[in-house]
């Protein structure tokens, strides 16, 4: 049995090792796995083995537009889905201790199942003053349900379950019949009339977070350094409509911009001062600035573009700004229908765009690869609404088959899920999806 605690190194026994626990057959309680089926030594992995490029460099090729020597592949989860496959594989694990900033069993995971990506976020690094923790509270690193990588995330909890991050951001747990989901219990600049009012919220300051550790994160999770690094640094859209609430945000940029624009700035003027600092202590190990904000819906935008490039865009500029200054590429994640607004972020400097949901007008993969595929790369794309949890295994092959077919081609493509997947989704189609024989294009 593998355990995550040996060390992990390239050579093909390790490989092989890797293979065979994949594809094993066995029982897990209700769910069958299923092998997946193929000749080893056959398989151009093993054939390439000797001249295959590490995890970084073959997302570096991917990211240049030059097809590597296979799609590279990230992992984005539940943490449901992730002890699913902790108890497949039969192993033991244990919650993580305060002083580690990533989940080593988890990661564990990421690497059988030969994710090229990793990911370090803002998150990570919180130190606010002990004068915003609420009465009773306890801070907490590993409880979160929004973690779907194995990196820890600040929150502080109170006595009934209920949680904030260093924004104000409310969260309560809400079962659903396979897991549970995070909702918002209430929104901290609700009550806000003005702008004046919204200056009185204790906003937080860069100096709430300690990046000096972010060296030592970075060794603990790539030690060498051999997996292509994104440092994710946050939203502004999405989170100010989480403080403000989102009836109330969408109005104010209707009817008072002022006050949606303040919220926006203010954010903004926090992630662009954390990011320099980021990158100005570990920009040479970094390979990738990455932020996320929804404005859209699964058939169109939330807001007319005309007040995406007059509002938000500004505020989206001003973090790629200070990331093409350090000459490092940027991801950008916006659910949805975004087809209207990619010639926009082309120009602001986005170069991978996630999740990539082809059931949403203007995002089919065909498309997408005609329109925009010379100018920018594409992350994602494999369903998570009915695929993955509704589909045969012979489905989710297809998919990711024809994915790797058509945004694969020329390079230019990250096989993931098109949103973390839920934990509603049987064992057997997420080990069909990560089958690295379904990673090679047609020669």
């Amino acid at each position: 049995m593998l355990s995550w605690s040996e060390p992990r190194t390239r050579s093909s026994l390790d490989l092989h090792h890797c293979i065979q626990q994949i594809t094993a057959m066995c029982d897990v309680g209700d769910v069958r796995c299923i092998p997946i089926a193929f000749d080893i030594q056959d398989s151009p992995m093993m054939n390439n083995l000797s001249t295959s490029p590490t995890s970084r460099e073959r997302i570096q090729l991917a990211m240049r537009h030059v097809e590597p020597d296979r799609v590279p592949v990230d992992l984005l989860m539940t943490p449901e889905v992730w002890h699913k496959l902790i108890k497949h594989f039969d192993w033991e694990w244990r919650k993580p201790s305060d002083d580690q900033f990533f989940d080593p069993v988890w990661d564990q995971i990421a690497a059988l199942l030969q994710s090229d990506m990793r990911l370090l976020s803002y998150d990570q690094f919180c130190a606010p003053p002990e004068s915003i923790l609420r009465p009773r509270a306890r801070v907490e690193w590993w409880d979160a349900l929004g973690r779907s990588t194995p990196n820890r995330m600040w929150r502080q909890w109170m006595p009934d379950g209920d949680s904030y991050d260093i924004w104000g951001h409310h969260y309560r747990v809400v079962d659903n019949p396979t897991g549970a989901y995070e909702e918002f219990g209430s929104w901290p600049l609700q009550a806000a009339t003005s702008v004046n009012d919204l200056k009185q919220f204790p906003w937080p300051e860069p100096d709430w977070w300690d990046f000096t550790v972010l060296p030592a994160a970075i060794r603990q999770v790539d030690p060498q350094r051999q997996y292509y690094l994104r440092f994710r640094i946050g939203s502004v859209f999405e989170l100010a409509w989480q403080i403000r609430g989102m009836q109330e945000f969408l109005m104010d940029l209707a009817s008072q911009p002022e006050l949606a624009v303040y919220i926006m700035e203010r954010i903004t003027e926090v992630h662009v001062e954390n990011l320099k600092r980021v990158l100005e202590i570990a920009g040479a190990e970094l390979d990738m600035v990455y932020y996320y904000d929804d404005v859209a819906t699964a058939r169109s935008l939330m807001i007319s573009p005309s007040m995406y490039r007059d509002m938000v865009r500004p505020c989206h500029h001003r973090i790629i700004e200070v990331a093409k200054k350090y000459n490092m590429p940027v991801m950008y994640h916006c659910d949805g229908a975004i087809a209207h607004l990619i010639p926009d972020l082309i120009e602001l400097g986005v170069n991978l765009l996630n999740p990539i949901q082809p059931d949403s007008p203007g995002m089919e993969c065909e498309r997408l690869k005609r329109d925009f595929g010379a100018k920018m790369a594409f992350h994602g794309g494999i369903d998570i609404i009915k695929t993955l949890p509704r589909g045969a295994v012979q489905d989710v092959r297809d998919e990711v088959s024809e994915r790797v077919r058509v945004l694969g081609e020329n390079g230019g493509y990250v096989m993931c899920s098109s949103h973390h997947i839920q934990s509603d989704t049987p064992l057997e189609n997420i080990l069909a999806m990560y089958d690295p024989q379904l990673r090679y294009r047609p020669r």
